[in-house]
């Protein structure tokens, strides 16, 4: 049983991985022939134009790991009709960009179609010895997760090989996770595909990067991330409700980190900027490579957390997990993250040398 299902993972890994290796030079060349560019200014990264849609081959791939290894249901409908919606609006979105509130509408609709066709939804949750029932709020409360997974994907690809590479460490964390308790249903296929078809796109994505994934592939993340999560919701335990989570704290923490950085300055929370944790990264004098693979790291560690505690290693997962809570914390409060520190440093300066000159005026006139 154990060889069958070794077996059965390396055939899904290994397909989905060289059909997306060699399909995406054909995408590459298709985006450049319809304008699918992403083109530099001040608040991007890289120098030249670059070609977009690689989220295309991350998405076929997926396609045919379906055809070859899935099985048809209603579920699985909902997922296919959604992801196909995502990946038109990102398409849409990678040759012309459109209005956020757009790209937000079919993002909205994907995440009803998952809910109320495919019946994914978060009723309820046990941990820590507490029951909670969702009740009205099941729905609204799935559809939230839903749309905060897809703009947390969305959010964080701003560099070479980052949410590709988040994504990757994310997907093989749950399958080594569904092995070792044993689930080999929907959630465990789709894992695995998707695995080896990010995997596929990140050869051509890592740093320097051939083609992008563009808004079509981050967006089709997202879709998919939460719905292997949901699907592991439905048996209501401290693994399936932390882990993934946690597995997405750094898109998580950073979209947290911009809506609210963006609130405290009178701006939209759609207007993009370039004080995220891979530019403030950046601001140290890491080369774009070593941005990213720090974050693997940061990413690694809280997947070797998780694994530990599901081998029931909970003391050191427990130990890791605060470890890493508290080095992010650190970071988050030395850079700005948050707030531009240097701004908050003159607005200070400048606040203590106006009541210093009051205390003078005052003290000069009281002598008169």
């Amino acid at each position: 049983m154990e060889q069958e299902i070794i077996t059965e993972i390396i055939y899904m890994v290994l397909t989905t991985f060289l059909f997306v290796v060699f399909a995406i030079p054909y995408i590459r060349k298709i985006a450049i022939h319809v304008g699918a560019m992403d083109v530099p200014n001040k608040r991007k990264i890289h120098k030249k134009p670059m070609p977009r849609l690689g989220g295309l081959g991350i998405f076929f791939g997926f396609l045919l790991g379906y055809m070859i290894f899935g099985t048809h249901s209603a579920i699985m409908n909902s997922i296919l009709i959604s992801s196909f919606i995502v990946i038109i609006v990102g398409v849409i979105d990678d040759i012309n960009p459109v209005k956020a509130n757009v790209k937000f509408v079919g993002q909205l609709i994907a995440a009803s179609i998952i809910v109320f066709y495919g019946n994914i939804i978060l009723k309820d949750i046990s941990a820590f010895g507490i029951y909670i029932d969702f009740g009205i709020f099941a729905i609204p409360l799935t559809i939230f997760f839903i749309l905060g997974c897809i703009n947390c994907m969305n959010l964080i690809d701003g560099m070479d090989g980052l949410a590709a590479g988040i994504s990757v460490i994310y997907f093989l964390t749950i399958g080594i996770i569904a092995v070792i308790q044993q689930k080999f249903g929907l959630d465990f296929v789709l894992t695995f595909v998707m695995l080896g078809s990010t995997l596929g796109f990140l050869v051509h994505n890592f740093y320097p990067a051939s083609i992008f994934m563009g808004d079509s592939g981050s967006m089709f993340l997202g879709l998919i991330i939460s719905v292997i999560a949901l699907l592991g919701f439905k048996n209501v335990t401290m693994t399936s409700i932390i882990i993934p989570l946690l597995l997405l704290m750094i898109p998580i923490s950073d979209t947290l980190f911009a809506i609210l950085r963006r609130l405290l300055k009178g701006e939209s929370i759609s207007k993009p900027d370039k004080f995220h944790i891979h530019h403030q990264l950046l601001n140290r004098n890491f080369s774009q490579r070593t941005t990213v693979i720090i974050i693997y790291v940061i990413n690694l560690l809280f997947s070797l957390a998780s694994i530990l505690y599901i081998l029931k290693d909970r003391q050191l997962g427990y130990i890791v997990y605060a470890v890493l809570f508290v080095i992010v914390t650190l970071f988050i409060l030395k850079t700005n993250v948050v707030v531009d520190q240097e701004v908050m440093k003159r607005r200070f300066r400048s606040k203590f040398l106006k009541r210093q000159e009051k205390k003078k005026k005052s003290f000069q006139g009281r002598q008169k």
